[in-house]
């Protein structure tokens, strides 16, 4: 465990007992994440020959695995990592592997291989909560726990940039659904991995030991990371397609959007190092509401872009927030969690994000058909505001307070003890 001389950096988060290997496995596992969207949307398309039979697949996967969430978690939280997440992710990896050999020759039912992509996406194991959930136990000192939590983050960013990436090496030389395979395989062997490392164990004892107490305290102090999670969500769902429309309006190509895209997700990666290295004065609650609208605001001025280069730029100080904003609001639904009931809020956060990136994205294909796309934009980074004004101005921040109450009390403390020695 850490100790609070530890010097609060990223070297120092991986030197912990057992970090890295535990972190490595999971990403191996995460990396499926990465990889299953556009792998099963090929596999299904080519499969079955429809573009709307994969979409809707794709659309059942999503469903059953995002709002699913917080019940695997649970789960977790119930019976330990070990318990609960082998089963899940030997079931999640025998269907993807079905669903693989499903689709590798076209032919296959879109009804069938919706039904199998439903069950999988039900099953889907929570690595991510799970894994934050461990970055707590293992790191008592939360100046630590900011950096553990930025880490975490900026690597799934890059997990979710490179994994498109690998399908479309795989899809060069195989067929669609060896991708789907090779995902199963991924999440199999992390999963395996993360498991068995000693401190993922030590999790599952102190949340056994914690299940009564983490009932009466899984709801309390999560609306405000929960809507702060929605309203980013939002946001970046809409911007999808508005950064398409205003190139396809301008004239650019398919290439121009990926360098858009990239540049979002290359600012996030970059805001997420950049804030987790930073000791910051204001507490996570303080800060939470300001980064959302650091993002919105970015947003609103990329509507007033009128080129490529100024829309990038815009991007890129959009994405600055995004990372941050999510690292804190884990952190928020972290210390609202009792120990044992940390995959659960984390996995909320994770659920309101998910949840508001689908709806953001159904909303930006309304918004582009009957607004401009300058209008688009602003209602895009609205959304991340009005998320922002909700936190911040019905909040009372509970906890700060009595936090430092209880440094100043330790303090007096340690300086009436230091008397009485002399």
């Amino acid at each position: 465990m850490s100790a609070s001389s530890t010097r609060p950096s990223y070297a120092a988060v991986l030197r912990m007992p057992h970090a890295t290997r535990t972190f490595t496995a999971a990403l191996v596992g995460r990396l499926s994440y990465g990889m299953v969207s556009l792998a099963v949307l090929l596999a299904v398309s080519r499969a079955t020959g429809s573009y709307a039979a994969a979409g809707a697949v794709m659309a059942l996967f999503g469903a059953a695995s995002v709002f699913l969430s917080p019940l695997r978690a649970a789960l977790v939280d119930r019976h330990g990592p070990r318990r609960a997440l082998l089963p899940m992710a030997a079931l999640y990896a025998g269907l993807l592997g079905t669903l693989a050999a499903a689709t590798w020759r076209p032919g296959a039912p879109a009804a069938v291989l919706g039904t199998v992509a439903v069950a999988a996406g039900a099953c889907t194991p929570p690595l991510g909560p799970t894994m934050r959930a461990v970055w707590g136990e293992l790191v008592t000192d939360r100046r630590l726990l900011q950096r553990a939590y930025s880490l975490d983050g900026v690597a799934e960013e890059l997990l979710f940039v490179s994994g498109p990436l690998l399908v479309g090496v795989l899809v060069g030389f195989a067929p669609p659904a060896a991708g789907v395979a090779v995902s199963a395989l991924l999440v199999g062997i992390g999963t395996l991995a993360f498991v068995t490392s000693p401190v993922v164990k030590n999790v599952a004892v102190r949340a056994s030991r914690a299940r009564a107490h983490a009932r009466t305290r899984i709801g309390r102090g999560l609306v405000q990371p929960v809507v702060v999670a929605a309203g980013v969500g939002l946001s970046l769902g809409a911007v999808d397609l508005l950064v398409l429309a205003f190139a396809e309006q301008r004239g650019h190509g398919d290439d121009t959007v990926a360098w858009i895209f990239a540049a979002l997700s290359a600012g996030s990666a970059v805001g997420g190092l950049l804030y987790g290295a930073v000791e910051w004065r204001a507490g996570a609650r303080v800060r939470l509401p300001a980064l959302t609208a650091g993002l919105g605001l970015s947003l609103a001025a990329a509507g007033l872009a009128p080129g490529f280069a100024t829309l990038t730029g815009a991007v890129v100080c959009a994405g600055f927030f995004v990372a941050p904003a999510l690292t804190t609001a884990y952190l928020v639904a972290d210390e609202s969690a009792a120990p044992g009931a940390r995959v659960q809020a984390g996995a909320w956060v994770n659920t309101a994000v998910n949840a508001g990136i689908s709806t953001g994205a159904a909303a930006g294909g309304l918004l582009v058909g009957h607004l401009p796309v300058g209008a688009g934009f602003a209602l895009a980074g609205g959304a991340a505001l009005l998320a922002a004004a909700a936190v911040g101005l019905g909040t009372r921040y509970p906890r700060a307070r009595p936090q430092k109450q209880k440094q100043k009390r330790d303090r007096e403390q340690e300086a009436g003890s230091a008397e009485q020695a002399r």
